[in-house]
């Protein structure tokens, strides 16, 4: 398991550190160094993000409003040479809290709260969604719902849930991350093609400027990070 990170503060020593030190982790996947929110917002638009290493105080937007602004939020670590904002961090849920000059040791013990987070969430969603080679079942509203893989057009990730829409009928909600799903469900038919949604590729009819159309009204991205295989699977079978 890799767990993809994005190391987040306005001093250059300061950001290096955390990513020398996400670096040392063999769990941990450094996906980008930033220097403020703009940068990691950008980032995080188009690839999957799993967590978070952001400090508190940056100019313009500080790091607690640029999580409190995120819909999709990954796992967050604060960072800040202020134990004030201690409280604050952990109201929006954050895993952990380094306070300034922060040592390799209580780094890992962060990162390894965050892994057994991580794991514990997978072992659960889990047992909301069973697949089998032609459906699955999901737990939606109290209820066991089955759906023909057949009939999903494509399925699209909102905070803690995902959201599978349908060729004939409406979309069903289930709480199960996107990864989850993405790891139960046939490669050869399902792609990721952005952080946020997977397409189910014998629906994929119509293509427009690096997006995927569907019914001529939802414009689903196609993500740097997914576009290689993306384009490999459009060359070979599209005329």
């Amino acid at each position: 398991m890799n767990i993809r990170c994005i190391a987040i503060d306005d001093e250059p020593l300061a950001v290096k550190k955390i990513a020398g030190y996400i670096q040392k982790v063999p769990f941990l996947e450094l996906v980008a160094e930033c220097r403020n929110a703009a940068e990691a917002m950008t980032i995080m638009d188009s690839t999957d993000v799993q967590l978070l290493f952001i400090d508190i105080n940056m100019p313009d937007i500080s790091g607690m409003e640029f999580v409190k602004s995120l819909t999709n939020k990954p796992y967050v670590v604060f960072t800040t040479a202020y134990s004030e904002y201690a409280v604050e961090g952990f109201q929006v849920d954050a895993v952990d809290y380094l306070l300034k000059p922060i040592t390799f040791t209580n780094f890992l013990k962060a990162a390894n709260k965050v892994k057994n987070l991580i794991e514990l969430t997978a072992n659960n969603q889990k047992e909301s969604v069973r697949t089998s080679a032609n459906h699955l079942f999901v737990k939606s509203d109290y209820k066991l719902i089955r759906i023909e893989l057949a009939d999903i057009k494509y399925i699209e990730s909102q905070h803690e849930y995902i959201k599978i829409h349908l060729v004939n009928s409406a979309p069903v909600m289930t709480q199960v991350s996107l990864k989850s799903i993405e790891e139960q469900l046939p490669p050869n038919r399902f792609m990721r093609v952005h952080r946020s949604y997977i397409v189910h590729l014998a629906k994929v009819s119509v293509i427009e400027r690096n997006r995927i159309v569907f019914d001529g009204k939802v414009y689903i991205p196609v993500s740097e990070q997914y576009k290689e295989k993306f384009q490999e699977y459009i060359d070979g079978n599209f005329v």
